[in-house]
């Protein structure tokens, strides 16, 4: 009898997966990438730079190449590699998901000049810095070795073109210029030109010749690209609109859902990367092509989801492969030169070509300027861009650092440079200017009321139409500023920021209808703040409201009480909306702000059709009761108890009588009321 046969494998040939260190790594990646982004986040930098800066000291920069390479071995960063490039496939799918183009809507002239400008003069400065280094002698060995001159000039012009979309989205953010005219203009632009930087950084690409590695496709495969594009506008666009279908339908982001979303992004990417421009070319697209139309909620769900693990695990991977590639200890005294000529063709071909553009547009120069520090802003993406130079031979090694060096510069000079342009008070004239512009004019009387999550805001609106007497016209201002609740990081998308206010003026919604159910218009500003109490006192002083209506346990009270000169009716924590039948009694003083009380309790009372109790003693509060009584106010004395199914009464009192229950203060400076001459219209005009 024969002999089993025995299979035995052949031995391993490449690096063996070993699991324990590649998890150990990513743990040390996780950790060290959050502790950089959080500091300096501290300073005003975003945190993407502090994270890409990590990636970089973890490599042979800082500890060398022996010690990096004995922290990372060689043999496993091929697995941490692959790891990389599923989060660049993730993040580049989120950009387009963000890439709206609503943003540009209204702003097509000034969106383009700019975006064009700013891509024309750094591509063209680019490609003259190329001839530099390949004829200068002291540059020569920066030119990568193999590559033919056009190929590497004009990936050097398109990597010098690059603006970051999600980074200047953050940075307008965190500085409140996203509600702004400047921050709009700026994400206009930024938009139009992630639209043709990507575009001509993939004509680039092709031009170059360099594909994927696919072999069994022919060359001219790569116009395939052409169709493919279109096929993903006019084909693919269209049928995903079943999403935003099975969505409502569902109520929620369901695994179905979210499978077909992820499927369309991998086989996108797969598809440019098999046609020989690069993956991330095809996860921007699908991202892009996502519907906008009634679904925004759909893509907020998408974007939470995925930035938990693209922002967190995979793209810190990203900044340390990349930052292994970098290695600063190599850069000598003759890299200086090269340097400094990378950093003006950047800085100043961007700045100049937005500023340009912008000023061509007649743009005034204090916002062309604040554009072009913008416009700047490169960041991850710009890190992106150097890494597909990289990995196609378009850049040696040296340059590549240089490069990169470039890309953290850019982005961190954009925060402080913009403080000289459009500081934080101009930003904040800005923003009251124009929620101002969307309030109109037309109100003659109008009160703020300042709400409060967690609290039964009717009453204030209630204490707000009594202040407004039945003034026409006349509206209510409610303030529903949300503290920002934490820095804005790449991949983390605005929608967060925009979901949230959609939820404040989603919970106002009920206040807009009670308010006009008895005829007063009723307007809501809500958006998260960086600095709520900074954003309600410039908004007090651009309204000027005729009264301010605000809970005690408001944060922000007391400096907006400060900055404001109406009167001030301030509800205490808690104190429910009393009864449509409960009578008005007034704790009175006899001062100006027992006059104001007075006034106010008796327009609530003819508001609410009940009774007015004045409560107190002296001269003014008993003239104030007869002139009230006899001029229709329905004035009664002191109510007896009329058991526990009575109606609670609506309390209120002067600040200055310390009778607690809703206070009210009267406007500074005002005269004490002669209330044997007031009229019942000085009290409460008629409807």
């Amino acid at each position: 009898m024969p002999a089993p046969t025995v299979l035995v494998a052949p031995p391993a040939t490449g690096p063996v997966l070993d699991i324990a260190v590649v998890l150990g790594l990513l743990a040390l990646i996780i950790v060290v990438a959050r502790i950089a982004g959080t500091l300096v986040a501290k300073v005003g930098i975003p945190p993407v730079v502090g994270e890409i800066a990590a990636g970089v000291l973890l490599g042979p920069s800082l500890l060398g190449m022996e010690l990096s390479n004995d922290l990372f071995p060689t043999d496993q960063r091929g697995f941490l590699d692959v790891l990389a490039r599923v989060g660049l496939v993730l993040f580049m799918f989120v950009v387009g998901l963000e890439l709206d183009l609503k943003l540009i809507k209204g702003r097509e002239k000034v969106a383009g000049a700019v975006s064009v400008c700013s891509i024309i003069l750094p591509f063209s400065l680019g490609i003259g810095l190329a001839h530099l280094f390949v004829t200068s002698d002291a540059t020569k060995a920066l030119k990568p070795e193999g590559a033919d001159f056009w190929p590497f000039a004009l990936f050097m012009g398109a990597a010098m073109s690059i603006t970051a979309f999600p980074v200047l989205a953050r940075i307008l953010t965190d500085r409140r210029m996203h509600r702004t005219e400047t921050g709009g203009l700026a994400l206009a632009c930024a938009a139009t030109d992630d639209i043709i930087a990507w575009t001509l950084l993939a004509v680039v690409l092709a031009i170059a010749g360099v594909d994927g590695g696919h072999g069994h496709l022919p060359s001219w495969a790569i116009y395939l690209a052409i169709p493919f594009v279109l096929l993903a506008i006019f084909v693919v666009r269209p049928a995903l609109t079943w999403l935003t279908r099975a969505y409502h339908r569902a109520g929620e982001l369901t695994p179905t859902i979210l499978s077909v979303v992820l499927v369309g992004m991998l086989l996108f990417a797969a598809t440019t990367e098999v046609l020989g421009i690069h993956y991330i070319f095809g996860a921007f697209l699908f991202g892009a092509i996502i519907p906008h139309e009634q679904a925004a909620a759909l893509r907020h769900e998408i974007l939470v989801r995925l930035e938990q693990i693209s922002v967190l695990l995979l793209l810190p991977v990203f900044f340390l492969i990349s930052g292994l590639k970098v290695n600063i200890q190599g850069l000598g005294t003759e890299h200086i030169v090269p340097l400094l000529a990378i950093l003006a063709v950047a800085i100043v071909g961007k700045y100049v070509g937005a500023y340009v553009g912008a000023r061509l547009q007649k743009v005034p120069h204090w916002q062309a300027s604040s554009l072009g520090l913008l416009m700047n802003t490169r960041g991850l993406t710009e890190l992106i861009i150097l890494n597909v130079g990289l990995e196609k031979g378009l850049l040696s090694p040296e340059l590549f650092t240089l490069m990169v060096i470039m890309a953290l510069v850019t982005t961190v000079m954009t925060g402080p440079l913009l403080g000289f342009t459009y500081p934080q008070r101009r930003v904040a004239r800005d923003i009251a200017e124009a929620e101002r512009a969307a309030l109109g004019e037309e109100a003659v009387d109008r009160i703020l009321v300042l709400a409060h999550d967690g609290q039964d805001n009717r009453l204030l609106v209630d204490l707000a139409i009594g202040a407004l007497g039945g003034a026409r016209p006349a509206e209510i201002v409610i303030a529903d500023l949300t503290p920002q609740g934490r820095a804005l990081e790449v991949g983390s998308g605005m929608s967060l920021d925009l979901a949230e206010m959609a939820a404040a003026m989603e919970r106002q919604q009920v206040l807009v209808h009670h308010g006009e159910g008895q005829g007063v218009p009723v307007r809501v500003i809500a958006h998260p703040s960086a600095d709520v109490q900074e954003d309600l006192v410039e908004l007090v002083g651009v309204l000027q409201p005729q009264g301010l209506v605000a809970w005690s346990d408001d944060p922000s009270l007391d400096a907006v009480v400060a900055a404001n000169e109406s009167p001030v009716v301030v509800a205490p924590a808690g104190t429910p909306v009393p009864d449509a039948d409960a009578p008005v009694v007034v704790h009175g003083s006899n001062d100006t702000d027992g006059d104001a009380a007075i006034v106010l309790g008796a327009r609530l009372a003819l508001v609410r059709g009940t009774t007015l109790e004045v409560r107190g003693d002296g001269r003014r509060t008993t003239a104030a009761r007869t002139a009230l009584a006899a001029r229709g106010v329905r004035v009664v004395d002191a109510a007896e108890d009329a058991g526990p199914l009575a109606a609670a009464p609506l309390v209120l009192s002067a600040a200055s009588a310390g009778q607690g229950g809703i206070t009210v203060r009267a406007e500074l400076d005002a005269a004490p009321t002669d209330f044997a001459t007031v009229t019942l219209g000085e009290v409460a005009a008629p409807a």
